[in-house]
């Protein structure tokens, strides 16, 4: 014959729920497992960009063209700005590329949660797939681009360092860091505040004239350079003209500097968008 033990309180397992902490609560891992996701919205993005266009990726190239022209002319002929030694068109060129993704990722990945509202509010993913997508979608606008630059350095006679040529990716990458972390507080403060959409053409263009894309940093003052470091985009724009073309200085502490800053809102940028994550369907 069984004998049964009645269960006391202490026997019974007891389950604690607590939210996570720390970079536990970005849960960064679902990107792993989404990443086929990842690929499939950057293609759309891609396909999406020039649907419909007369000229489709042509605009990759045609766009900083005629914004080389125009800056090398006001600039440089009018202005006569300083361009370290390098021809005026390859150092404006050099500067756009970077910019130009940095600026085509913060349009497109502000608006990317606000465009996509039926896949948010009926299917589960990781949200950040969103404005990550538009970012990297980017990176192909750039290559399309950097194969004019080189046909220019050829025409020129501007060749690279080439013990430099290692850091290109490296501030490819620190341009990347720097788009993420600014494209995901916009694309979070978009869904609640639609006002970001009138602000960012003007944020933009200020940005990009305390950003050395039209001029040189040698023309700052040695008491505002360190100020001017806190820009990330800083040292990205000086860290291009240094690897591709030996302008400027090698890395050094301002660089370091600007990197710094890129990290940190990226990380902060990741904390909030989090933060925000669980109210976007609620607000969009």
């Amino acid at each position: 014959m069984t004998q049964l033990t009645k269960a006391t309180h202490s026997d019974v397992p007891t389950l604690v729920i607590r939210p996570s902490t720390g970079l536990s609560a970005l849960n960064l891992r679902d990107l792993w497992v989404y990443r086929e996701l990842v690929v499939f919205m950057i293609w759309r993005d891609i396909k999406v960009r020039y649907k419909q266009t007369a000229l489709g990726a042509l605009w990759a190239i045609i766009q900083p063209v005629m914004t080389m022209l125009v800056f090398t002319f006001l600039f440089n002929t009018v202005a006569k700005l300083p361009t370290d030694d390098i021809p005026a068109p390859i150092f404006s060129f050099s500067a756009l590329l970077p910019w130009g993704l940095f600026t085509t990722a913060l349009n497109a990945a502000s608006r990317s949660l606000t465009s996509n509202t039926n896949m948010i509010t009926k299917t589960y993913f990781p949200r950040l797939i969103l404005p990550m997508a538009s970012v990297l979608g980017g990176l192909v606008d750039f290559a399309i681009a950097f194969v004019i630059l080189i046909g220019m350095m050829v025409y020129f006679h501007v060749y690279p360092g080439w013990n430099a040529l290692w850091a290109v990716p490296v501030f490819l990458l620190l341009l990347i860091v720097t788009a993420l972390g600014v494209a995901l507080w916009l694309s979070a403060i978009n869904v609640k505040y639609r006002d970001v959409g009138y602000a960012l053409p003007f944020l933009t263009q200020f940005w990009m004239f305390v950003t050395p894309v039209v001029y040189s940093s040698e023309v700052i003052p040695e008491k505002w350079r360190v100020l001017f470091a806190l820009n990330p985009m800083t040292g990205v724009i000086n860290g291009f003209r240094w690897a591709l073309l030996g302008a400027g200085n090698p890395p050094d502490l301002l660089v370091a500097i600007s990197a710094v800053i890129a990290v940190l809102v990226l990380v902060s940028g990741l904390f909030y968008f989090r933060n925000m994550e669980r109210t976007f369907a609620d607000m969009i």
